[in-house]
């Protein structure tokens, strides 16, 4: 987003002034314009250092005046050529259109008052304004090379749409979760030192990396689903998932017991309960205990498989089970072999497709069913961005129309609507390249990335308005060119100041440990400095052409015309309306601008609305930081999906029944250890009693072969603590539990290289939940004295609960610090910079802790937009505040009210503009989408809030 005064007609100037400027700016020196002569000319440079006795009498004139009513804005008015570009040597300071100070009209800068201290540093603004006016001459000279050579370029970057990924699908764990997270390594450890055979003893909680499945969660209509009715339909239920199959193209039919997990070559059941029920129809239903039951002495394990239950009379560890209004049926298929991995997916996906008629056909009464796959979630994560195709579009329509009315003039010379409806298509332009570019060297293109061209829609035209309001400014009897030249030096410094800062906030995103956040940093980033790029050259060249079209017009309408002359079809398209001639000299005053002068800027500086603004701040900065402790951190994996999608009633479902139990996390030895030996066995017992003791833990459904090892030496009579006799007896021990060969790894030399005990989870339905077990967990293996590492599958979505909050302040930190540094090179003045850093921490603050209220997590998503806001909060109160700091009027109510004349309304344009691109996004049905919205509407609210209101008031204070 770009704001400057540049945007800001100044006042109608004295006839005598704008002729001596018509007169020298028809001055064109040989070989180019050079600067403008009146950005150029300084005093203490050589002979030309003293001023010309008009600027005195001008000078003087200006001083008494200020003693009564507002003087004349504008150059001296006497004949000479040159206007002068300072006063009485350091007495006075220069005009801001000679220093490229940004937030300075050329009119206000006519009516400074002499300052004691001001900063001069101009670096680099001075030689960026002198390079800007001689590009502005260039593509003033050229404009149709300068307006053909960027669709050239645009047209061989967008063949790079060709490597626009089709059906590849995104992994969604690389995409989301945190680069070198710690469970990423658990799990290779996991892998090199733990195997399960899927096709011959399968154990879920045994696996490391995600497995194929299927699962239904049954809900009953009565009260509990431990009736002969309500189980006669589950299992009708689950017959027909298993009789599925899937015909391929060759013919060849899969079925379900070709593709299924196996444990002891049978299938393994959907849920242990049903299948003994299916066993036995006469099974006594209220003997069955939770969380485990033991039946024909074979124990059940029902936690996590069983919900919304109701417990009776405890019987040891478990209690028995009087209700239970929900079951969890899963079918597992096979993962480990690449063809049976690709055959599971062909019978998911025919599952997915059929599963709704099944229902149908079943005619279920005493049940209703939700169901979801392993594949669910990317499918629905992919078909989500279809969804803002049709959105894109619409804000494209918007953004065309908000710039067109905002330069609409009834003047039909200055009438700039096709002017402004090209500056969105210039933008159009820069996101066909920026990501034509990126996809041609290899960025991937995730599917966050497409809220980029809404944000750039919407930013991307600040520039654009700028230009033409500066444009507007210039006198209709110069050249194009030293029109061009004068407009390319006035906005040289807002456009590139608001451009670097928003870049910079994106490229300090690449930073982040997430590879979605820094693929949509880079791509949108890229495409920002293509709107730059394509603002100063495409744009520039159609602005000038425009600019002919202006000439012909106004000599069209001042030439007298004979009874049989008549108007061609062209000029009289190119000058409607034609109501209305107007003053070549004369530059028009937007009624935006007089109103914050007039009415906004005196209301606000009174004494009441001081008192009224600082009251709403305080309200509004304890509101945030109450907000920024409720903000629940990590992206729901749920919300990846479409608001329509099938899986958001399963997952629904399962955290109002499902909610109580979390994954089992194994807890691993890491190292080899002597465990016949009794001490190394205490140790050990000490720590996974530490494990159980952890409010997150369930101690009863704790399982480690070490135990059950002990249990099995000492009935069997064994000397558990000689090494001999522990070692040779491992191998009977695994033939009587042969579950536990999964959970010992024994070298050649049979030594105990590692070993693992699974400990059951509990309470971790919430996110911050989830984060504290993980650090908890993760603290107890590092603390206790025997190597242990904890893992579950699901740590690597967990970890981001832990990485989120570093990540993003890490960012807003170093993207803050860029800031502070930007503003101090080209907004030289320290008291500016301060108020830059506070109006970001404000802004900041306020966006994180109002997400809270709108429930939105603080999730890669939206992580993204605290860092995109840093940009914006530096464009809305830089400027504010270095109008105030170097206007010249006596009072600070005076000068507040000034910086709201040049810089309310380009303010208030910026915000609208931005959040008209994104606001189509609010009627997306993806999280995703919307959560963008969101923020950037919070970003655009309260960053304007901050220019218009507290910036203004707190700068009156001091």
């Amino acid at each position: 987003m770009s704001l400057s005064s540049s945007k800001v007609a100044p006042e109608a100037e004295p006839e005598g002034k704008q002729e001596a400027e018509s007169a020298s700016e028809k001055r064109e020196p040989e070989g180019g314009p050079g600067p403008d002569p009146r950005s150029q000319w300084d005093p203490g440079t050589g002979p030309e250092s003293e001023p010309p006795a008009s600027s005195r009498q001008e000078s003087e004139r200006l001083l008494e005046s200020s003693q009564g009513q507002k003087p004349e804005l504008g150059w001296a008015s006497g004949q000479s050529s040159e206007p002068p570009a300072a006063s009485e040597q350091e007495s006075q300071p220069r005009p801001a259109s000679a220093r490229g100070d940004p937030p300075l009209s050329e009119s206000q800068s006519g009516n400074q008052l002499p300052e004691r201290s001001r900063c001069h540093t101009d670096c680099l603004e001075a030689p960026l304004s002198r390079a800007f006016a001689w590009l502005g001459w260039m593509v003033g000279s050229h404009p149709w090379i300068f307006l053909l050579a960027p669709m050239v370029l645009t047209a061989a970057l967008g063949t790079g749409f060709v490597y626009l990924p089709k059906d590849e699908e995104e992994d969604l764990e690389e995409q989301y979760t945190p680069i070198g997270s710690p469970a990423k390594a658990e799990r290779r450890f996991v892998q090199a030192h733990f195997t399960i055979n899927d096709s011959h003893r399968f154990s879920a909680s045994r696996k490391s990396v995600d497995v194929n499945f299927a699962s239904v969660l049954v809900v009953s209509n009565t009260a509990s689903l431990l009736e002969q009715e309500t189980l006669s339909e589950i299992s009708k239920l689950d017959e027909a998932v298993r009789a599925l199959y899937v015909t391929q193209e060759n013919g060849t039919e899969i079925h379900y017991d070709e593709v299924c997990a196996m444990d002891q070559g049978r299938c393994v059941p959907s849920n242990p309960l049903l299948a003994v029920w299916q066993a036995n129809n006469n099974l006594n239903l209220k003997n069955i205990t939770f969380p485990i039951s033991t039946q024909a002495g074979q124990p059940l394990y029902l936690a996590n498989l069983l919900g919304g239950v109701v417990l009776g009379e405890k019987i040891g560890t478990n209690q028995f089970l009087l209700e239970t209004k929900a079951m969890r049926l899963l079918y597992f298929l096979e993962t480990e072999v690449r063809e049976d991995n690709e055959h599971s997916k062909l019978w998911l996906i025919h599952f997915l497709n059929e599963f709704s008629k099944m229902q149908k056909s079943l005619a279920l009464k005493k049940i209703q069913v939700v169901y979801f796959t392993s594949l669910s979630r990317q499918l629905e994560f992919e078909a989500t961005s279809m969804t803002v195709i049709p959105l894109f579009h619409l804000a494209y329509l918007l953004i065309i129309l908000f710039a067109v009315i905002s330069c609409y003039r009834c003047d039909c010379i200055r009438n700039k609507m096709w002017v402004a409806a090209f500056g969105v298509i210039s933008a159009a332009l820069a996101v066909v390249s920026g990501f034509g570019l990126m996809l041609y060297i290899g960025v991937p293109f995730v599917i966050i990335v497409a809220n980029s061209p809404f944000l750039i829609l919407g930013v991307g035209v600040d520039d654009m308005f700028i230009m033409i309001s500066a444009w507007q400014k210039t006198s209709l009897v110069d050249s194009i060119k030293q029109r061009l030249s004068d407009v390319y030096s006035k906005v040289a410094v807002s456009i590139t100041i608001t451009t670097t800062t928003n870049v910079l906030a994106f490229y300090t995103g690449i930073m982040t440990s997430f590879r979605s956040i820094q693929y949509f940093c880079i791509y949108t980033g890229t495409t920002l400095l293509f709107c730059y790029l394509y603002n100063i050259t495409c744009f520039g060249a159609f602005l000038a052409l425009d600019g002919k079209r202006e000439v012909v017009c106004l000599r069209w309408l001042k030439k007298s015309e004979t009874p049989d002359q008549k108007c061609s079809s062209l000029k009289k398209s190119c000058c409607l309306p034609f109501e209305s001639l107007p003053e070549e000299h004369e530059a028009e005053i937007h009624p935006m601008n007089l109103f914050f002068r007039d009415y906004f800027g005196p209301f606000l500086t009174t004494t009441e609305s001081k008192f009224f603004v600082v009251l709403i701040y305080i309200l509004y900065i304890v509101s945030s930081i109450y907000g920024c402790f409720q903000v629940e951190e990590g992206l729901d994996l749920r919300n990846l999906a479409s608001d329509d999608s099938y899986i958001t009633p399963y997952f629904n479902v399962e955290e109002e029944y499902f909610s109580d139990y979390g994954p089992r996390v194994m807890v691993i030895v890491t190292e080899a250890l002597d465990y016949w030996d009794k001490d190394a066995r205490q140790k050990l017992e000490k720590c996974l009693a530490d494990f159980e003791n952890n409010n997150y833990v369930d101690k009863s459904l704790t399982e480690f072969w070490l135990r059950e090892y002990v249990k099995y030496m000492e009935n069997n009579r064994q000397d558990v603590n000689d090494k001999n006799t522990f070692i040779n007896s491992i191998s009977s021990f695994l033939t009587d539990f042969p579950l536990f060969k999964c959970d010992i790894n024994i070298s050649s030399s049979h030594e105990i290289i590692s070993s693992r005990a699974f400990i059951q989870t509990i309470g971790v339905s919430s996110s911050t939940n989830k984060k504290m077990m993980l650090l908890q967990f993760r603290s107890l293996a590092e603390k206790c004295e025997i190597p242990l590492m904890v893992y579950n599958r699901a740590f690597i979505y967990f970890d981001q609960y832990t990485a989120i909050l570093e990540n993003t302040v890490r960012n807003v930190v170093v993207a803050s610090a860029a800031m502070f540094i930007v503003s101090l090179l080209l907004i030289p003045h320290p008291l500016c910079s301060l108020w830059v850093t506070f109006a970001i921490a404000s802004v900041i603050v306020g966006v994180t802790g109002f997400m809270a209220f709108w429930k939105v997590n603080l999730d890669s998503i939206s992580m993204i937009n605290l860092v995109i806001c840093i940009g914006f909060s530096f464009d809305f109160s830089a400027h504010i505040s270095y109008a105030f700091v170097s206007s010249s009027k006596p009072s600070v109510n005076q000068k507040t009210i000034e910086a709201l004349y040049l810089l309310g309304y380009p303010v208030l344009q910026s915000a609208i503009s931005t959040v008209i691109g994104v606001c189509v996004l609010a009627a997306a049905k993806a999280y995703i989408f919307r959560t963008f919205f969101k923020i950037m509407f919070l970003v655009m609210l309260f960053g304007a809030a901050h220019g218009l209101i507290f910036i203004p008031v707190f700068l009156t204070f001091f």
